[in-house]
């Protein structure tokens, strides 16, 4: 069972119209990169997508899109995006920036003030436009750390940015970033280590970190007015 590893404060952005009902089926499409994607059984990495579904009641299911190296740009120029408009999921949760922050020279690169922002605005637009509700996932922390010990902050820039967006569209946003920072800096670098998929890994999560980040998105989801909560195993 995926539970909540660190105690997370809860900000909860204006709720979207989404009613889970019991009796009815429901869907849920999973957007994002290799953190949140699915991976074979011999692979040691998993990503949260592959393992949030034993939270959610029986009548719902998840369909997972995301797919690794992939950022808000390339998901859209890939023709990754309309698949998951036509098979029209009660809601998608959305989570990019890992590769939106690569190098400038990278072709899934965006920055995190100009096209970043565009092409969430794009996101929230066309699932509304579609009648599904969208809530957006803040990235999580890499599992890097200064010289203090402090969580690093490459991706705080796309988390507000992610942040921003979400409060101009008025849809919830999950804060996984602050969240799984907290997390990392409660355990530091050595009580952190087994989260990773592999020592020199910092990015990718074995299965106890995978459900770790799964954990602090549930806990969110329970504590937010969104309908989504309907559909969780527990309140």
């Amino acid at each position: 069972m995926i539970s909540s590893v660190a105690s997370v404060k809860i900000a909860v952005l204006p709720p979207g119209t989404l009613q889970a009902d019991d009796a009815k089926p429901f869907t849920i499409a999973l957007a994002g990169d290799s953190t949140v994607s699915e991976y074979p059984s011999e692979s040691p990495i998993r990503g949260w997508g592959q393992l949030i579904g034993t939270c959610f009641k029986e009548n719902v299911k998840i369909l997972n899109f995301a797919a690794g190296g992939r950022s808000t740009k390339t998901f859209l120029s890939e023709g990754r995006w309309e698949p998951m408009l036509k098979v029209k999921p009660d809601c998608i949760l959305l989570q990019f920036g890992h590769n939106d922050s690569h190098a400038k020279e990278n072709p899934e690169s965006t920055d995190a003030n100009t096209d970043y922002k565009d092409y969430l605005r794009k996101y929230a637009d066309e699932a509304k436009a579609a009648g599904i509700q969208i809530i957006f996932i803040t990235p999580m922390h890499r599992r890097t750390f200064d010289k203090d010990g402090e969580p690093s902050k490459e991706l705080l820039p796309y988390a507000n940015a992610m942040k921003e967006i979400a409060s101009e569209k008025k849809i919830e946003c999950i804060d996984l970033y602050n969240s799984s920072g907290l997390l990392f800096k409660r355990l530091g670098d050595d009580g952190s280590a087994d989260l990773s998929c592999s020592p020199n890994d910092r990015t990718h999560f074995s299965k106890k970190g995978a459900e770790a980040m799964a954990g602090l998105i549930i806990e969110e989801l329970k504590g937010s007015n969104s309908g989504l909560k309907n559909s969780l195993k527990s309140q």
